[in-house]
């Protein structure tokens, strides 16, 4: 029996029980003061909720990252689609059978959807409400779509935008741009010159040809981590602890300019990690901050320039920047002492990163990888392969 049902059970979910019942929470959240303002906006027995605004909850709340699920496709899907069907009623409802009509509607909501970009599976249900909902909905006519339904979408959209994002979930879910290079150049970043291309993605979405519940950029991302747990499952995984440095020079937010500057060319690096008292990370300072907060673009004069950046002026009071924590990076990136190594590549490779503070389970400083230590563990690591 088990053999013959499972074609048709699903798979196993993916998400976590924590997650169920965020998505279960935000449910009731949206859907409680939903119905909540609608009583207040609708009083006196006028419709104020209508039943496919409980489907789109499950989207909005369930499945925040799909692209039916983002508020334009949510309120455009279900407005238009609304209109479709009490357009449907006023011109077909004394001549067409219900069940016709009702398949009038829903088709024609699909294909509206379609057009405006705005598809939402709760539209279809919006559309068959306005045929059969009763007399109230037909009397209701087109304020039906464009106050009652216009009004639960909206806020139940809003109710989503501040639930999911309270709760670690970004929404609306925006499509990300196409990969910038930090270098302002036409070349491809480092990650997509091998292995599979943005536009062969693009190609295969195109011959597949059908609606997905999973935005693009999430569906790359998702390739490129499967290649990265590839990568890890043949060559094994290499973790920071395994490859950082560990006697890291530093600085504190009060160290003087010129204290700093000195220590990096001293130790002949070009990035100072910024700690506090508890040794926790705070900032990252490196040659560009310096090159930029001391107006060095021109680089004429640049070394009397700079001598003038970094002398102390002597004053209590100053615009001019005076230690570290006035020009470094705030909140840089950060890694942990057991992340594997090739979880930096993106970020080294693609996004302009050039050293990386590494930090222990109390996110206490640990130590520096910078993009020579990731070089060359992975030359290593695949030297090593070929050689047994």
């Amino acid at each position: 029996m088990r053999a013959l049902l499972a074609p048709w059970l699903p798979s196993p979910s993916t998400a976590s029980r924590r997650e169920q019942l965020r998505a279960a929470g935000g449910a009731l959240f949206g859907l409680l003061l939903t119905a909540l303002i609608g009583l207040y906006l609708f009083p006196g027995g006028s419709i104020f909720l209508v039943a496919p605004i409980g489907a789109s909850s499950v989207l909005l709340f369930a499945l925040p990252a799909s692209p039916l699920a983002q508020p334009w496709s949510a309120i455009g899907g279900n407005v238009v689609s609304g209109l479709m069907g009490v357009i449907c009623m006023r011109c077909f409802g004394e001549v067409l059978p219900v069940p016709l009509l009702c398949a009038l509607a829903a088709s024609t909501a699909i294909a509206a959807m379609f057009a405006l970009r705005c598809l939402h599976p709760p539209g279809g249900a919006v559309a068959l409400t306005a045929v059969i909902g009763g007399p109230a909905i037909h009397a209701a006519g087109f304020a039906f779509p464009l106050v009652t339904v216009l009004a639960d979408t909206t806020l139940l959209a809003v109710m989503a935008i501040l639930y999911n994002n309270l709760t670690g979930r970004r929404y609306p879910h925006a499509q990300q741009g196409a990969h910038p290079n930090p270098h302002a150049t036409r070349d491809a970043v480092p990650t997509v010159r091998l292995g599979f291309k943005p536009e062969d993605l693009d190609a295969v979405l195109q011959q597949y040809n059908q609606v997905l519940d999973i935005s693009r950029d999430d569906l790359e991302s998702l390739f490129m981590q499967t290649e990265q747990r590839a990568y890890q499952r043949r060559f094994g995984i290499i973790a920071c602890a395994d490859i950082m440095s560990r006697d890291i020079v530093n600085a504190e937010f009060g160290t003087p300019l010129e204290e700093a500057w000195q220590l990096m060319r001293l130790h002949r690096v070009a990035a100072l990690p910024v700690l506090n008292r508890a040794r926790r990370v705070i900032g990252i300072v490196t040659q560009t901050d310096f090159l930029e907060h001391g107006g060095l673009d021109d680089y004429r004069g640049i070394r009397q320039q700079l001598q003038r950046f970094l002398r102390k002026t002597g004053v209590t009071h100053t615009e001019k920047a005076e230690v570290v924590g006035q020009i470094m990076t705030q909140h840089p990136t950060t890694a942990r002492l057991d992340t594997p190594i090739v979880d930096l590549v993106p970020l080294m490779a693609d996004s302009g990163f050039h050293h990386i503070p590494i930090v222990d389970e109390e996110q206490r400083f640990a130590g520096l990888i910078t993009q020579s230590d990731l070089v060359a563990a992975l030359y290593e690591s695949r030297f090593a392969e070929a050689a047994a």
